[in-house]
């Protein structure tokens, strides 16, 4: 009897020891952010305004580091390059909706994303945060609106952050243009860009590299490379059910990475395509993506595996 009394608290304190070693989130809401922390230890802040549009920064991977670029949020990193002031960490813009660019940030025809409501900031065994913003024309006119949802997740190996948002139309007509400036965008590290020539490098689904991966279509996208001592990587999926599924990407050997399912004409093989997209009011789409942080690179981080597991939910 002792023996079997035994053998159940054993269990019992292993069974325990293993919900307490499952990670746990707690997120801190100010006026200006939401600070999203996985066992006490900084993780990601979402900022709801930042140049012209709310962004994620800064992202720490699964080992500690800053995996997305500081510049311009923080200056004097050193061995930033300052270029394209508009790539801030992690956002969700577009170059031409209804002839109004949301992705640069000097355009002649400027646009403004508004964060006007955080219907959620919750921590436990995953972090959620949930938003509403207005994209503003010149004339302070909304266009459309778009409903983000983002949930930040983590194991031993790896953290992720998955995106999904509803863009909606709020005038008569809105047509999100062709342009290859979009649309949901991450910078990395500097020291990650292939142009570092520190060792980085783009992988693709389709098993394209480097420049050939750029505006081509792919299930996801892996850009790894050093920062300090060690390979880390981030990868983007693209989810069966986003909008025009597989995706184009607009990535870049200097750093930029984003999957853009509108821009069409400007890629490889794009002469007489349209890859614009016109809604009458009150209609939409959705997009949906998760950003892997992983160790590695897209081998030894098993992306490929990630991206099956993710689509299976």
């Amino acid at each position: 009897m002792k023996t079997l009394v035994a053998a159940l608290l054993l269990l019992a304190i292993s069974a325990a020891s293993l919900v307490s070693a499952e990670p746990q989130f707690t997120v801190e809401k100010s006026d200006t952010s939401v600070v999203v922390k996985v066992d006490g230890q900084g993780f990601a802040t979402y900022v709801f305004k930042s140049g012209t549009k709310p962004i994620v920064w800064p992202i720490i991977g699964p080992t500690g580091s800053e995996m997305t670029r500081a510049w311009p949020m923080k200056d004097g990193v050193e061995g930033e390059k300052k270029d394209h002031i508009h790539h801030r960490s992690f956002w969700f813009t577009h170059g031409n909706v209804n002839g109004v660019d949301f992705w640069g940030e000097a355009a002649k025809v400027q646009g403004q994303i508004v964060h006007k409501e955080l219907y959620a900031a919750e921590g436990g065994a995953v972090a959620t945060i949930a938003t509403r913003n207005e994209w503003l024309g010149p004339d302070g006119k909304v266009i459309c609106q778009d409903e983000p949802t983002l949930k930040f997740g983590a194991n031993n190996e790896a953290r992720w952050i998955d995106f999904a948002t509803k863009v909606t139309a709020v005038a008569d007509e809105v047509t999100f243009g062709d342009t290859k400036e979009g649309a949901f965008g991450v910078r990395v590290a500097e020291t990650m860009k292939v142009e570092a020539n520190k060792g980085g490098k783009i992988v693709t689904s389709e098993g394209l590299t480097d420049k050939d991966a750029w505006g081509k279509s792919a299930k996801w996208v892996d850009y790894h490379g050093p920062v300090g001592n060690e390979t880390l990587g981030i990868a983007i999926f693209d989810h069966p059910s986003s909008f025009r599924h597989p995706t184009t990407w607009h990535v870049r050997t200097y750093g930029l990475f984003a999957p853009n399912p509108f821009g069409l004409h400007d890629f490889p093989g794009g002469a007489g395509k349209d890859g614009s997209h016109k809604m009458k009011k009150g209609e939409s789409f959705a997009l949906k993506y998760r950003v892997y942080l992983h160790k590695g690179d897209e081998k030894t981080g098993k992306v490929a595996e990630a991206y099956a597991e993710w689509t299976k939910k």
